[in-house]
């Protein structure tokens, strides 16, 4: 009597992984292409298809027609949703764990992004463009951008970038970047008023000469001590005994006019930044401003990634065009 069991009864043992046994479909993996093959491993590494797209720097609605592609050349659902977190399912799982191991044979290719050095005058970072940088990191994960805050005269001069963006005392570029740039460009005109928090500031009480200013605190960005078109509000702060505070921070300063009943010299487009920001025009005879400049580096002016940064300075400035107006 043979006490063999016949093959394919409970308790016989198999030695044959599920894999080889059941999922011959696993064997397509190999033939995958390399994009749609990173598409995919993104998009189960990050559980996310949006934040996937971020990452590879393509639109959500072009890895989602890949990855449906892929699916389809399957015939196998990868993707499932539970709520509303999104998860591999079995054979997604199977597909992962396959590619992973053939990644080291394949070397999927690591798309290089070229680093883009934006220089910029610390205040306009803060107040003008500063938002829409940070819509486009939202967009595009892959980014490499170093940005360098220029703080003084001395910070410009010094520096080294691919595109510049500047604030000079004159109708012409200068004083500007030391290397060679392409022809700077004009962006705006920028006037300049001592401003302060309109729940600090009664109406009937606002000051309307430099001696009404004599019972307020007055706060004064380092920086702006080096303009010489600022001279009058300069020798105002200097000649302070009492009740001035002086500080290196731009973002410190804003905060001491909102929240600390100061007083201190503002762009005029400021009050559309913060609502709670009022000017005070027509305490000084003479009009003090800045003007605006944007240049790139002649070595990096053509090179897309820069052009696309450029168009986004330049749109951001139109759309703001009425801030500059007189």
């Amino acid at each position: 009597m043979s006490f063999t069991e016949p093959a394919g009864r409970p308790g016989t043992v198999d030695y044959q992984s599920p894999q080889s046994r059941s999922e011959p479909w696993l064997n397509q993996a190999a033939t995958i292409d390399s994009e749609a093959a990173q598409y995919f491993l993104v998009s189960a590494r990050c559980g996310c298809f949006m934040q996937a797209a971020r990452s590879l720097n393509v639109r959500s609605t072009l890895l989602r027609k890949q990855l449906a592609q892929l699916e389809q050349q399957l015939q196998r659902s990868l993707f499932s949703f539970q709520g509303s977190a999104l998860s591999l399912t079995r054979e997604g799982q199977q597909l992962q764990a396959r590619l992973i191991t053939l990644a080291h044979e394949r070397k999927l290719p690591v798309i290089e992004q070229p680093l883009i050095r934006l220089a910029i005058a610390e205040s306009i970072l803060h107040d003008i463009l500063g938002r829409d940088l940070i819509a486009l990191l939202r967009r595009n994960a892959s980014l490499r951008l170093e940005i360098i805050a220029l703080d003084s005269e001395l910070a410009l001069r010094a520096v080294s970038a691919d595109i510049v963006l500047w604030l000079a005392p004159g109708e012409c570029p200068n004083p500007g970047p030391t290397f060679s740039t392409s022809e700077p460009q004009h962006l705006a005109r920028i006037a300049y008023l001592p401003h302060i928090a309109k729940r600090y500031s009664r109406v009937t009480a606002r000051p309307e000469t430099p001696e009404d200013l004599a019972d307020f605190m007055l706060v004064q960005w380092q920086h702006d001590r080096q303009i010489e078109s600022f001279r009058l509000w300069n020798e105002l702060v200097e000649q302070r005994l009492a009740g001035v505070v002086q500080m290196q921070s731009y973002e410190l300063m804003l905060e001491m006019i909102r929240c600390g009943a100061c007083i201190g010299l503002l762009p005029a487009y400021m009050s559309r930044f913060d609502r709670g920001l009022i000017a005070l025009p027509g305490l000084f005879a003479e009009p003090m401003q800045l003007h605006a400049w944007l240049a790139v580096n002649t070595d990096s002016q053509n090179s897309p990634e820069i052009q696309a940064l450029i168009d986004l300075i330049q749109q951001t400035f139109n759309e703001r065009h009425e801030w500059f107006q007189p």
